[in-house]
Parts: structure tokens; C-alpha cells; sequence
């Protein structure tokens, strides 16, 4: 759908905003502040705060470009005279300190939560002569990230803050009330519409990648032929399997000579031409990142040679996303790993794609569940994951298991990633669309009136 545009412009004398209609007004983001509060720090517990209790916001609260008052925690006893800044209706909840791609989040407030408090890394803005809603919907545009990200430059990579005389310097565009109204109106639905079509795409990824890990589990624990012969595995989660295939233990499948065993302990500073580390923070994708990589000393490599890996080779994450599984690609032959992750070298008589399929399929991650450890930081040790059990069929069939997954596997993930396109698309329209809105690019004065009558 086309939107016409306003019937005069001007230059606004600001690069990010270039022309804007000529009745609307540039400032300084200060002449539309009435006050910026600021929380205290508190002791709190790891839980939200319940009806009755006093909770301190997290910075969480604004991560989504929507305010999320669930985001709490609960305030301690002992600290109830000390919270700050209770959260009311129609302000801007904004995150002053944060990574780069954060600091400058921001989260509109639609009603009072008298007993939610904030914190010293989050703002209160209080707007005057400007709708909350208007202000909040420009804290989603590309101008604003741009002065947000200029007024950090220069701070820490991976923290920084966002002064409030900075803020308040923000160059800012605005319309008259009953445009600013309109607009807000007009993106609310908008936006609304094109959310809800985003949920859709993420409910079918969902579906999706459900679909895909029970096609890989029946294949890996029931096999491709409908009416083999089956016995009970004498493992609970895999119930059972075909009466030919074997029940063994990671350990005894692995290659001669190696072991199943995690990696660098202490890798030491960056080293330029050294040599490359895998960790559980590489292994989020469905495949290895092929450059990126850390590296060790050749001396500390060597001290490691066990767990130096090979194409061919599996590595699992024993911490943090406990039992995810990929194959080694030829980029990093001969890459270590750290403490965080595992190697696996298959046997002569153990295919890398059916161990890959198997480990990745349910019943191997039902028991990495249930063997975990931890609450916040999951983790298992090696004898644990040493001792998984594993369902090894005859050496053919693995090959043409591992084939057949693959196949399968592929499929849904070329629709998975068909369904992630189509949601970035309209996370981009949703983008343009409100940046387009709140600095005048589009006129929706007509469209409103449309609506309301």
C-alpha cells in the first residue's frame, strides 16, 4: 500500500530527518521533557515480584522495544525504604547503560504499577507538550539510533552509557497534537496488523523445527522400515527399538586411540597466527561459523592434543546449551575447543551422520536434560556424557539413515529459513513504516480521519 505525502516540505537542518512537513517543529528533544527520573540499585531476589510485593525492574524490560513490567525482580525485605521512581502510565522506561545495541532501548508505559520500582541503569522520561506514545514510536526509528550510537561513540564495546544532557540534545521532529494523535493511532494499528502476521511466521518456524526433530528421532530410534522386528532398548526414553540394532556407550564408539573429552582449560591471551578454539557461544547456528575464532599458542595447542579436532569429528557442548551437536567442517581441521565443549571422533564401524542425527535426535537430549546440572549455568561431565547411551545400528544402515536425514532435514530447514525471510521482511516494513510516520515522510492525516468516522 502507497501513502501520499504532506503538500509542503522544509528543510529540517537535521541529516538524519532531511525534509520535513513545514508545519511541524525541529528542537531539541529537552523542549519536550518535563524530567528524567532515575531508580536506585537494591538488593533483590532472582524471582519476579509477586501482587503484593515491591519489584525492581530489570533492564530486560525494554529489550524487546516494548515495555515488559513481568521483567522484575523482587525487591528484599530489608530494602523496601530505599526503591525509587515507581513506574506510572504514559512515560518512556529507558535503558541509559547498556551493551551498544541496547543502551537507548526504550519501552512505553500504559499504565501505573505503583509497587514496580526502577533501577539506576533505566530512566523514567516524563514527555510534555508531545504524546508518550509519539515520542516512544520515534525511539524506533533510525534517527534516533543514530544520535543514540553517536553520543555513546567512544565509550566501552561492550557496555556503555547514554548521558542525559545527550539525551536531552536529541534533534527531534514534531507535528501538531491532532497529527501526533493520528500518527500514534495509525502505527498502533498498523504495526499491530504486521506483529501479528510476524507471530504467525514465528509460530510456524516453531512448528516447523518441532516437525524436523521428530522425523531425526523416529529415523535414529525407530529406523526407515515399517515392519521391523522390535525389542525393548531397557532405556526408558528410547522405549523400543529394532531387535537387530545394538545399545552401547558413547565411550565405546568413538575411534581407537581417542576419547570422548572436553577441551582448553586456560587459553591464554588472543594470539594472531595461533591456533583456533571452539565454544559453546560458536555453536548457536546450525553449523559452525567457518572464522571468528580466538586463538591459542601453539604451545598451549599442544598441550591439548587430545582435544584437537579433525573433519569428521563431532563437538558438543557440555555447558550452557548442554548437548548441542555439529560436525567439524574441513575449515577447522585441526581447531581446538575449550572447557565448554566436547570432541567426538567416531569409530571405523560408526557413521558421523547417523551419531550426529542420533545425539540430536530426542532420546539423546532427553537424557542430556535429565543428567544436567544447574539451574542457571547447565552443565554435565564427561563421564556423563561418556556413558549416553547410543543405539548403533549395522554400519549400512547408519549410512543410509544419515542420508535420508539429511534429506529430510534439509527440507525443513529450507522452509525454516524461508519463514525467517518472510519475517524479517516485515520486521522491515514494520521499521520503515514507523520511521516513515513520525518524521513526516507519508501523510496519514486522511487515513485517520477514515477511520474514526
Amino acid at each position: 500500500m502507497s501513502f501520499p505525502r504532506y503538500p509542503a516540505y522544509k528543510d529540517s537542518g537535521v541529516p538524519w530527518f532531511g525534509e520535513v512537513p513545514k508545519h511541524w517543529h525541529v528542537a531539541p528533544l529537552k523542549a519536550f521533557i518535563d524530567r528524567i527520573e532515575s531508580g536506585v540499585s537494591v538488593n533483590a531476589t532472582d524471582t519476579p515480584a509477586e501482587s503484593e510485593q515491591f519489584g525492581v525492574l530489570k533492564t530486560s524490560c525494554v529489550y524487546t522495544g516494548q515495555f515488559d513490567a513481568a521483567e522484575n525482580k523482587a525487591v528484599v525485605n530489608a530494602e523496601y525504604d530505599r526503591v525509587a521512581c515507581p513506574v506510572v502510565a504514559n512515560t518512556l522506561i529507558v535503558s541509559r547503560m547498556n551493551t551498544p545495541d541496547l543502551v537507548g532501548a526504550a519501552g512505553l508505559t500504559r499504565a501505573d504499577h505503583p509497587t514496580l520500582f526502577l533501577p539506576d541503569r533505566l530512566w523514567q522520561v516524563f514527555p510534555k507538550g508531545i504524546r508518550a506514545d509519539f515520542l516512544y514510536f520515534w525511539t524506533r526509528t533510525a534517527s534516533y539510533r543514530a544520535q543514540v550510537e553517536m553520543a555513546c561513540a567512544g565509550t566501552s564495546s561492550s557496555m556503555q552509557n547514554l548521558g542525559q544532557d545527550d539525551f536531552r540534545s536529541f534533534m527531534f521532529v514534531s507535528p501538531p497534537p491532532d497529527e501526533q494523535a493520528g500518527i500514534a493511532h495509525f502505527l498502533d494499528r498498523e504495526t499491530a496488523k504486521i506483529d501479528a502476521l510476524v507471530t504467525e511466521q514465528e509460530q510456524l518456524i516453531t512448528l516447523l523445527k518441532e516437525k524436523r526433530q521428530a522425523v531425526i528421532s523416529h529415523a535414529v530410534t525407530k529406523g526407515l522400515g515399517p515392519s521391523v522386528p522390535m525389542k525393548d532398548s531397557g532405556v526408558e526414553w528410547l522405549g523400543e527399538v529394532p531387535a537387530h540394532w545394538q545399545v552401547n556407550r558413547l565411550q565405546r564408539v568413538v575411534k581407537p586411540g581417542t576419547s570422548v573429552t572436553y577441551g582448553i582449560v586456560q587459553a591464554g591471551p588472543d594470539v594472531e597466527d595461533g591456533v583456533p578454539y571452539i565454544r559453546t557461544s560458536d555453536m548457536s547456528g546450525d553449523e559452525l561459523p567457518l572464522d571468528g575464532y580466538p586463538k591459542t599458542s601453539p604451545e598451549i595447542d599442544a598441550s591439548y592434543a587430545r582435544s584437537r579436532v579433525s573433519v569428521g569429528d563431532l563437538v558438543i557442548a557440555i555447558r550452557a546449551t548442554v548437548g548441542k551437536c555439529l560436525p567439524v567442517p574441513k575449515q577447522l581441521d585441526g581447531a581446538n575447543l575449550t572447557q565448554g565443549t566436547a570432541r567426538i571422533a567416531p569409530g571405523p564401524d560408526t557413521d558421523p551422520g547417523y551419531l550426529l542425527a542420533f545425539l540430536t535426535g530426542n532420546g539423546a537430549q532427553t537424557y542430556f536434560d535429565r543428567m544436567a546440572k544447574g539451574a542457571t549455568f547447565r552443565e554435565i561431565t564427561l563421564e556423563v556424557l561418556r556413558k549416553a547411551p547410543v543405539l548403533i545400528p549395522p554400519l549400512e544402515e547408519q549410512d543410509e539413515i544419515a542420508r535420508w536425514v539429511t534429506r529430510r532435514s534439509d527440507q525443513f530447514l529450507a522452509l525454516i529459513r524461508e519463514a525467517k525471510q518472510a519475517q524479517n521482511l516485515l520486521l522491515e516494513r514494520r521499521s520503515a513504516l514507523i520511521s516513515a510516520a513520525v518524521t513526516g515522510q507519508i501523510d496519514v492525516r486522511n487515513l485517520e480521519a477514515f477511520h474514526a468516522a
